[in-house]
């Protein structure tokens, strides 16, 4: 019993040190300075003071975790320690800072910094205020474990909500300045003047409401589903219907409510969503490791550049020929160019797998982007300087050089994509597809014709990424080369992999959180990629299997009651119906 106490407390100092050198590591890189440039409270808290909270928050709730079976006092207690020993670090710096010059060596460390580690108070009080924080944050976090799973949603999703409304707006301000009644109604909620972030009303308002919604979203949900399965098949029917007529109005008006921001990140989303849903194809169904999967983008960008610019003269930058179709009739050339190189792709690898399949499309993918930077093919498609001028979608007398009206073009294709995949998934080959993930051997055995299942795999992956490129060059009315280089790859790759290999929800979930997101918070861009490979690494040892997977997926990585089971499923079913 002692050593098992003993073993504890070595783990809740552990997570202590950890916990300290993370906040120092945020601290010395100027994350925490750049975040608390933003408040997320005005005049309470800034996102970098959140940030420090979260830290011991995140750390004290594990240590509490880690020591269950002790008792309720104990696990509060680690969770104190893990808070104390964190600003201990901070003050540690702060202290240091003060007395030796750790710029030359740090160039993030400033006064800013320390104000903003210090709370806004002078030394050497502050250290006294710092310590006090750390431990009631620590405090919280071990209570926030010792609180039912039900109860700890609720308060988890109501801070969430704060910090990203918060964190978002200036962008939610003007997107409501289209709606002025809403804005109107809502103006209590965020802060005035040189001031920003939410007013002390409108963040305890923000944290009620969504913990409340959180607390008893899965009781009225349950009690509308049990109702509505006692309704009639046609009753049943309708209300489907008309939940798809409500969702198509919401879409149609959404880009007149958002305004052209909006739009155009969003319009950036859904190229993504469908790189990701070709992706998924490969990798998520047939298994198949594809790093080289922005090269099949390239190639519908470029076809779409070639065949619809404008900008066709022998000057320097241009290319000398072009047939200046429009984006129509460029379309098809675009996505089947895409589909012969997937299948040209697909032929050398049939025997591969794994590590050594990574690698080949790796280097097909380096090809791809040498050629198009190369002069040998400079006449042809523009070199360096790429392609200008490219045509873009006309519908009737409509033509989509805007945002918002480039959205309805993106959102049919992304549609289409969504269904096309759902209607392979559930199909003789999407099942084929799988098995040949599973085990490759015991799928030829069964008598699975391997060379054919494969190249459809990369011919339709390749398709939805050609269309995706097409309507990248149609969107911003260049190609260039330079933008077409491995990390599109690795950003689809994750998409797959955060929001569940397999999963079209996931997909749709992935790329709002790693494209939309990122792109809204462009002013912290210089930590996106650091972020990325956090959030990475969390899913891989939290939720390796998505932030929405494939219910057999979680079945085979999490023993789960099979009520939560079955209700995923039939949640996820009910979403891929409605995209």
């Amino acid at each position: 019993m002692e050593a098992t106490r003993s073993f504890r407390a070595t783990t809740i100092l552990q997570l202590a040190v950890v916990s300290g050198l993370v906040a120092l590591l945020l601290s010395v890189m100027g994350m925490v300075q750049a975040f608390s440039q933003r408040d997320i409270v005005a005049r309470l808290i800034s996102l970098g003071e959140l940030l420090i909270l979260s830290i011991i928050l995140v750390f004290s709730s594990l240590a509490a975790g880690r020591s269950a079976g002790s008792a309720a006092p104990l696990r509060v207690l680690g969770g104190l320690l893990v808070g104390v020993v964190t600003e201990l670090a901070l003050v540690g710096l702060v202290v240091l800072g003060q007395q030796v010059n750790l710029r030359t060596v740090f160039p993030n460390i400033s006064p800013a910094l320390f104000e903003t580690l210090q709370f806004g108070r002078a030394a050497p009080g502050s250290y006294l205020y710092m310590l006090g924080a750390g431990a009631v944050g620590g405090v919280a976090g071990s209570v926030l474990q010792l609180l039912p799973s039900r109860l700890r949603r609720a308060v988890v999703t109501g801070i969430i909500l704060v910090a990203t409304l918060g964190l978002l707006e200036d962008l939610i301000r003007i997107t409501l300045g289209n709606m002025p009644a809403v804005a109107g109604a809502t103006a209590w909620m965020f802060a005035t003047g040189v001031e920003n972030g939410l007013t002390t009303v409108g963040a305890a308002a923000s944290f009620v409401v969504a913990g409340a919604i959180s607390f008893y979203g899965r009781t009225v949900r349950s009690a509308v589903e049990a109702r509505s399965r006692r309704l009639p098949e046609r009753s049943r029917r309708g209300l489907g219907y008309g939940g798809l007529l409500v969702l198509l109005l919401l879409v149609l008006v959404l880009p007149q409510a958002l305004g052209s921001i909006i739009s155009d990140i969003t319009n950036y989303v859904g190229i993504f969503l469908l790189m990701a849903l070709g992706l998924n194809i490969v990798v998520g169904y047939a298994g198949l490791l594809d790093l080289g999967y922005v090269a099949f983008f390239a190639i519908g960008a470029y076809t779409m550049g070639v065949l619809t610019t404008t900008a066709i003269g022998p000057e320097a930058g241009q290319i000398v020929w072009g047939l200046g179709l429009t984006f129509w009739e460029a379309l098809p050339f675009a996505v089947g160019l895409s589909i012969l190189a997937g299948v040209l792709l697909g032929i050398p690898v049939l025997r591969m797998r794994g590590d050594y399949l990574a690698i080949v499309t790796l280097g097909f993918g380096e090809i791809v982007r040498i050629l198009a930077l190369s002069d040998f093919l400079k006449s042809f498609i523009g070199g360096s300087q790429g392609i200008v001028e490219v045509g873009v979608p006309t519908v009737a007398s409509v033509v989509a050089n805007t945002p918002q009206t480039l959205y309805y073009v993106i959102v049919l294709f992304a549609a289409v994509g969504v269904f096309i995949t759902i209607r392979l998934r559930d199909s003789r080959l999407g099942r084929t597809w799988m098995a040949m993930r599973e085990d490759e051997d015991v799928a030829q055995a069964m008598g699975i014709r391997l060379v054919p299942t494969k190249l459809l795999a990369f011919a339709t992956g390749a398709a939805l990424a050609g269309l995706a490129g097409a309507v990248s060059a149609a969107r911003l009315g260049t190609v260039y080369p330079h933008s077409l280089n491995l990390l599109v790859s690795i950003n689809v790759l994750s998409i797959v992999i955060i929001g569940g290999m397999g999963s079209i929800p996931g997909v749709i979930v992935g790329s709002l959180a790693l494209i939309g997101l990122p792109e809204l918070l462009r002013e912290f861009s210089d930590f996106r990629y650091f972020v990325f490979g956090a959030v990475l690494i969390a899913m891989m040892l939290f939720r390796p299997e998505g932030l929405w997977p494939e219910a057999a997926r979680r079945r085979e990585l999490h023993e789960v009651p099979a009520a939560e089971t079955e209700g995923a499923a039939v949640a996820e079913v009910s979403v891929e119906a409605v995209a």
